[in-house]
C-alpha cells in the first residue's frame, strides 16, 4: 500500500514530501526549502534505477543536479518527525508536478 507524508527539518528549513511503499521506503520525494517553498529535490526510484541499470556516472550526476537524491533506506518512524502527516495522494502529486516543472525550467535557463 502506497503512503503520502510529509515532514519539516526545522534546522535547514525544508518540507520534505515523500511517497512510500509497503516498506516505507522512497519512491518519490520532494523537498521544498524556505519560505517560498522553493524546490530543491523531485526524484524519483524508478529513473535512478534506470539510470544506474542503462546510464552512467556522468547522467547519474546530471540527473541529481537536477532533481536532487532520493532518501535511501527505510522511513519507519518517520511519524515522530516535526510536522509529520500523511498528505493525499493528490496533494503529493500536485507538489511533485510542480517541483519537477520548476527544476526543468530552473535548470533549462542555467544551460542557455
Amino acid at each position: 500500500m502506497t503512503l503520502w507524508i510529509r515532514a519539516y527539518d526545522s534546522e535547514s528549513d525544508v518540507w520534505s514530501y515523500f511517497e512510500l511503499d509497503d516498506e516505507e521506503w522512497a519512491l518519490r520525494q520532494v523537498d521544498l526549502h524556505g519560505p517560498q517553498r522553493s524546490p530543491v529535490t523531485a526524484a524519483s526510484l524508478v529513473e535512478v534505477i534506470d539510470l544506474r541499470d542503462h546510464g552512467d556516472l556522468q547522467a547519474m550526476a546530471a540527473y541529481e543536479r537536477q532533481y536532487g537524491v532520493l532518501a535511501e533506506g527505510s522511513l519507519t518512524g518517520w511519524q515522530d518527525a516535526d510536522g509529520a502527516a500523511e498528505v493525499t495522494a493528490g496533494e503529493f502529486e500536485s507538489t511533485w508536478v510542480i517541483a519537477r516543472e520548476t527544476l526543468n525550467t530552473v535548470r533549462a535557463k542555467e544551460a542557455s
